[in-house]
């Protein structure tokens, strides 16, 4: 039985918790550079997932197309803790290599002191840590002609969205026990163009999104288009969240162009430039405005777009393990749930 004293404390030993975990993410999203742009060659080597840990075990499958040509490797992190009544959440992470690199021994102890979540990186059957080429082809709702001339590229994002849904989902949801009102997909440039694009075409998939730095500008700014105003229109076919995640400093001008590139990286910032700087915080207020919508918008002030994945992977991680994360601002960080 509790004294009274004990009793009286249970409030501010609970606030003080809240502030621990809060100041520990603070310090874990930021950790690293914000200046320096990865390297698209870069090999995944030795991971998180390679060394035991007290806190996940960590499994993989791999699924292949129809015709056998294309392979995604899905690694997964499963909690060493009970699974709760209904179920573990579930993140789901796109370019799954490079997303299992932001992941530490120190980021799984934070998770595994909240709601611990399943973690499924979905990436490729190779060692890469960005396939370029393949993220491409699955990421992006139409096709475009190349920059430099080497034809039309991308448009697979229905065939890789059937992909996920109807295969690898499943699969992870027979490996882990899931409470399916709790599973969320997380994606950065591309990546973060597909969530939006697969909320608007199969918004039954997932509860929560998370789209950090959008490739808005693709074909033209198509998905702020007839897609969005389609999604906003129809009946939703269930509540969503909605996190759009954003760096200050995406606009500024990137590492020059390797010699000869210097006209594809023009026409790249050109039609970076064609979307609104706010765009993707214009986004998120009209989608807050749909009923069963909850929408927000987070900037990172300091960063660009290449550390937005680390610092947005880490982030959608943490919402999951303590969901009060979801929208809240952290240091250098400014959050603004959406308005309707």
């Amino acid at each position: 039985m509790h004294r009274p004293d004990q009793m009286s404390n249970q409030p501010k030993v609970a606030r003080l918790r809240m502030l621990a975990f809060a100041a520990a993410f603070a310090l874990c999203a930021f950790a690293a550079p914000t200046v320096a742009q990865p390297d698209s060659n870069q090999r995944i080597g030795a991971t998180v997932a390679d060394a035991p840990s007290p806190h996940y075990r960590f499994d993989s499958f791999v699924v292949s197309s129809a015709d056998g040509r294309q392979r995604w490797r899905v690694r997964l992190g499963i909690p060493r803790q009970r699974a709760p009544t209904h179920g573990f959440a579930a993140l789901y992470l796109l370019d799954g290599n490079a997303a299992l690199m932001e992941f530490d021994a120190e980021l799984l102890a934070q998770l595994a002191r909240g709601r611990a979540p399943v973690l499924a990186f979905v990436g490729y059957d190779n060692d890469l840590r960005i396939d370029s080429a393949a993220r491409t082809r699955d990421y992006t709702p139409s096709a475009v002609e190349d920059a430099g001339g080497d034809g039309p590229r991308g448009g697979g994002a229905e065939a890789f969205a059937r992909v996920l849904v109807e295969r690898i989902q499943p699969q992870v949801r027979r490996r882990a026990r899931i409470d399916r009102s709790h599973e969320a997909l997380w994606g950065h440039s591309l990546g973060g163009l597909f969530v939006l694009d697969l909320l608007y075409t199969r918004g039954d998939a997932f509860v929560q999104w998370f789209s950090a730095s959008p490739s808005l500008w693709w074909d033209g700014g198509r998905e702020l288009g007839e897609p969005e105003r389609r999604f906003l229109r129809e009946p939703l076919r269930r509540p969503a969240q909605v996190t759009i995640l954003q760096g200050g400093r995406e606009r500024e001008a990137r590492a020059p162009a390797k010699p000869g590139d210097e006209a594809r990286a023009a026409a790249q910032r050109a039609r970076i430039a064609a979307v609104p700087a706010d765009a993707a915080r214009q986004l998120a207020s009209r989608l807050q405005a749909k009923p069963g919508v909850t929408a927000c918008y987070r900037e990172f002030a300091e960063l660009g777009h290449g550390p937005m994945l680390r610092a947005s992977v880490r982030a959608a991680a943490m919402a999951l393990a303590d969901p009060a994360q979801a929208c809240a601002a952290e240091s250098g960080e400014s959050a603004a749930p959406m308005e309707r």
